[in-house]
């Protein structure tokens, strides 16, 4: 789905453990894989300077990725000081990356709206971005580790509404999709959920909302067959933000992907986006579509 990867950690997510891992990485359709470090400036000192000791630990740390590389696959060890989230942006663009591999911290709900390096990248960010939760990571053998990283993009889970975040969430997996690596993306599974609405008098306009849901899954999940994936879908009812983690149990997929017009805004405060709430309650992966995404297609 991807060839161009940028895998950026700050050593306490778990993610460097991906340098031993880049020909799994491979095996998954990267052919371009960059592990960046940002060292934050030190804020106590009169004239903020690189912390060249911290740099080349950093360096030591990451540049065993750049052992055994498979043959015609770029490897490339990014360390620097500076703002965490400013170097993660001025990277994507330098590498010309194609998806940002993050992971996410467990904090405030406030905290991860306004101070949270991964929240302020997914506000600016062009390109889409994988979420990967920090302590399951950690809790990978290297043996599940391995195969993980082989299929990263293999299945991915589509929360789908017909809202416009989610008809361009598939727009842009089928752009991906076109020209997706051998062993990359295989297989989707759309679901809709309908709210459970179980009030007197109210059944027939739940049961006429499943059926138009129906429908419109049929014609997405045919857009997807026709390029080559392998797709399925269902209706079901109750709690979004519920059902879709369940339903990413139970299919054993490999990211949930989802896209929001809201998330990360002020607006959130007070009217929680589903994207938002997937990103911090979800154990899966979660890959996210940002509305001004540009494929690089």
């Amino acid at each position: 789905m991807f060839q161009r990867a940028l895998v950026c950690t700050d050593f306490e997510d778990g993610l460097y453990r991906l340098v031993n891992f880049v020909p799994s990485l491979a095996a998954g359709g990267l052919r371009s894989i960059t592990f960046l470090h940002v060292v934050p400036i030190q804020d106590d000192r009169e004239i903020p300077r690189p912390d060249l000791e911290k740099e080349k630990q950093a360096r030591d740390r990451l540049e065993v990725a750049l052992k055994d590389i498979p043959e015609g696959i770029e490897v490339k060890v990014d360390v620097r000081t500076g703002r965490p989230s400013d170097g993660v942006l001025n990277a994507i663009r330098v590498q010309k990356s194609e998806v940002v591999i993050l992971g996410t911290p467990r904090r405030t709900r406030l905290d991860e709206l306004f101070g949270s390096t991964t929240r302020r990248i997914c506000k600016q960010v062009q390109v889409p971005v994988l979420i990967l939760r920090p302590r399951l990571i950690s809790a990978y053998t290297n043996e599940e580790l391995e195969l993980r990283c082989r299929h990263l993009f293999r299945y991915l889970l589509i929360p789908y509404d017909g809202s416009n975040s989610s008809n361009y969430l598939v727009d842009q997996i089928k752009l991906y999709a076109k020209d997706r690596p051998e062993n990359s993306l295989e297989s989707c599974f759309l679901s809709w959920v309908v709210d459970d609405v179980r009030r007197r008098g109210l059944e027939d306009i739940q049961d006429y909302q499943a059926q138009q849901a129906e429908s419109k899954l049929a014609e997405v999940e045919r857009e997807l067959k026709a390029i080559g994936l392998a797709a399925d879908a269902s209706v079901v009812q109750g709690n979004a933000l519920t059902e879709i983690m369940n339903i990413a149990v139970e299919k054993d997929i490999s990211a949930i992907a989802i896209s929001s017009e809201v998330m990360g805004k002020l607006l959130e405060l007070s009217v929680p986006s589903f994207a938002g709430e997937l990103m911090r309650q979800s154990m899966h992966p979660v890959l996210y579509f940002p509305t001004d995404a540009k494929a690089n297609k």
